[in-house]
């Protein structure tokens, strides 16, 4: 049983919050879609998800929460909790920044330090995750990994402020230059760690492919050749 085998206790200080919608067609990865299809395109995000969930668990030593849109109910994010130590929690709000800001504000509720990701990211490793982590303990006020074309793929925090969440343009490419001036304003003691790239459009799957090439993730790669087959 995964709760008898866990590592996930060894770091009480910090937990990690994973953002994820229910892989509905149509739904999600809506710029894959004129390129591979809904179906196909929701299967890219399932497999996504479920390789942010494992590579967490495997390498790891930190609680992880699932926050789920449009809510927990689906049997995909019930099978989650079946195959890996997570808790489910729904996302709330009306944008992503007040959904982040929402989740965030729960869990420091709970744990002194805060690190919210999306699962758009498969070179995102434990590494990266646990740097962040340490940063927040040894006293930095928030982290966040760039991502490359604009955006970030991580935030970490030990508290929140409206101000990181409110008035950004969410999907744009100034959302991370507008974050950091935020935090420049706030005052507060901050890292920028290694940029990531992420899987948003067409090419961003070409390049996961040669990515996975030399990886060693038979679900991801499965998952993507039926995809690019279909």
């Amino acid at each position: 049983m995964w709760a008898q085998q866990s590592r996930m206790n060894h770091n009480p200080d910090t937990v990690v919050i994973v953002f994820a919608k229910a892989p509905q067609p149509g739904k999600v990865k809506t710029r894959l879609i004129p390129s591979f299809g809904a179906r196909n395109a929701a299967q890219i995000h399932t497999a996504l998800v479920e390789h942010t969930l494992s590579h967490l668990h495997r390498d790891c030593s930190i609680p992880v929460q699932l926050w789920c849109a449009p809510d927990s109910n689906h049997d995909f994010f019930k099978q989650c909790h079946l195959r890996w130590p997570v808790s489910l929690h729904r996302q709330q709000g009306q944008d992503l920044g007040q959904r982040m800001q929402h989740a965030l504000s729960q869990a420091l509720q709970h744990y002194p330090n805060a690190i919210i990701v999306g699962t758009d990211c498969p070179a995102m490793d434990a590494e990266l995750v646990q740097h962040a982590a340490r940063c927040l303990q040894q006293g930095c006020d928030a982290v966040l990994a760039p991502a490359d074309d604009g955006g970030y793929v991580l935030l970490g925090v030990r508290q929140v402020h409206p101000a990181l969440f409110q008035d950004i343009a969410w999907g744009t490419d100034s959302v991370l230059q507008s974050t950091e001036k935020r935090l420049i304003q706030l005052g507060w003691h901050w890292q920028r760690l290694t940029e990531c790239w992420d899987v948003d459009r067409p090419e961003d799957v070409t390049r996961l492919w040669r990515y996975l090439q030399n990886q060693v993730d038979a679900p991801l790669m499965q998952a993507l050749e039926q995809s690019l087959i279909a």
